[in-house]
């Protein structure tokens, strides 16, 4: 089979990606670490907290692929993938849905850590504007939620082993290099012009900033 190589992940979503990789390692560290680099995992928190809004924003004006539109998972496309008839570049519907809820939990984890506190050595940035038992509350959902995410998390590293191991496909090599090697007869993605991209880039990184 002939096969030709197209720009599949932009280096915004390459970014983010490993980026938020190292962050939820290092966040993970220093709260299990607790002390002072409580203070660390605040500031990670924070970092984390931008580079999901970052990529909420990028999910609507970035390029294709990157775009929501391109991949939310339908149940006709759920069905389309099972029977193994899905036809894609992207995220497939199963991965698009661990996307989803990865963004979704990783957001509520850095929004609830805003109003958390461990009565010892942390204190959220908003925890004052809430009372001790909202906050207390709101602590409370922040640590049962990083359980939910590391199960994601093993489930997400095993669906990435099986594709390599079982349907020999890499999923890791595009999303280093950009690029993904499709059959040539395949239909191309359609590309942004320079200056849209830089105007997309800058309005998400505005977003985040803020």
């Amino acid at each position: 089979m002939n096969l030709e190589r197209i720009k599949i992940w932009d280096l915004p979503v390459r970014l983010f990606h490993w980026l938020l990789v190292a962050l939820l390692v290092a966040a993970v560290v220093t709260a299990k670490i607790g002390g002072n680099a409580m203070d660390w995992h605040g500031r990670i928190g924070l970092c984390i907290l931008g580079l999901i809004v970052f990529r909420i924003a990028w999910g609507f004006v970035g390029s294709f692929h990157a775009r929501f539109a391109s991949f939310w998972p339908t149940p006709s496309s759920l069905r389309a993938y099972l029977r193994g008839e899905w036809k894609g570049h992207g995220h497939n519907p199963l991965g698009a849905l661990s996307v989803l809820a990865l963004l979704g939990l990783i957001g509520m984890q850095a929004v609830t850590g805003l109003f958390s506190n461990d009565d010892i050595a942390f204190s959220g940035p908003l925890s004052q504007w809430v009372s001790a038992a909202t906050s207390s509350a709101v602590t409370g959902l922040h640590e049962a939620t990083a359980g939910v995410i590391l199960t994601l998390v093993a489930l997400h590293l095993v669906a990435i082993a099986f594709y390599v191991l079982i349907k020999k496909e890499t999923l890791i090599q595009p999303m280093v290099s950009g690029w993904k090697d499709i059959p040539a007869a395949n239909s191309h993605p359609p590309q942004m012009n320079t200056g849209r991209r830089i105007a997309a880039l800058l309005f998400s990184i505005l977003v985040a900033l803020l």
